[in-house]
């Protein structure tokens, strides 16, 4: 019962995200001198990020494919929570695009902290669902059986998911606060 809840609720999450960045967006291209919502200070800016080249890696708006791709673990926890069964070969392609979501967000994230200079609140809330979410789908999945047999594995990976997704937390935290040390004192 976790497991669909979790989806379900961090999907929306990401998706509010997403939906919100996406605006922001529209907002900027009708009128490229505005600021936006999130342009909090010189190192908290969405208008910065998503002005950047990696902000449309595959030549549109990345909070577009945010928009698609996380009603994916909604409709899976919605079909779960109404007595779905899925096969394999769908667990092992929905931990696919979790993994692939996880490894777009670490992309995401360098790129931000280290070549732009700048994060980017809404992107960091979808970073926030997409952790959990990628943690709680491999532990499941491998714990299902569907990775080969792995059940301890699996068992770990799923019962822990909430310690690697804060050990996540934590280290893009602390990588944060290193690299945009001399700006926290503008925040005050």
């Amino acid at each position: 019962m976790l497991f669909p809840i979790a989806l379900i609720s961090l999907g929306v999450m990401g998706w509010i995200a997403s939906f919100g960045l996406t605006l922001e967006r529209l907002h900027v291209a009708a009128n490229p001198l505005a600021s936006t919502s999130c342009d909090i200070s010189p190192f908290l800016s969405c208008k910065s990020v998503m002005l950047s080249e990696q902000a449309a890696l595959l030549g549109f708006p990345n909070p577009l494919i945010g928009l698609a791709a996380f009603f994916a673990p909604v409709v899976v926890g919605m079909a779960m929570l109404a007595g779905a069964k899925f096969a394999p070969w769908f667990w092992r392609l929905f931990l696919a695009g979790h993994a692939g979501a996880f490894v777009f967000v670490i992309w995401l994230f360098t790129q931000s902290a280290y070549v732009i200079g700048s994060l980017c609140i809404y992107c960091m809330v979808a970073w926030t669902a997409t952790i959990p979410l990628f943690w709680m789908t491999l532990g499941r999945t491998l714990n299902d059986g569907h990775l080969g047999n792995r059940p301890k594995l699996g068992e770990f990976v799923y019962s822990w998911s909430w310690v690697l997704a804060l050990m996540t937390y934590l280290i893009i935290a602390v990588l944060i606060l290193v690299q945009f040390w001399e700006f926290w004192p503008t925040l005050f």
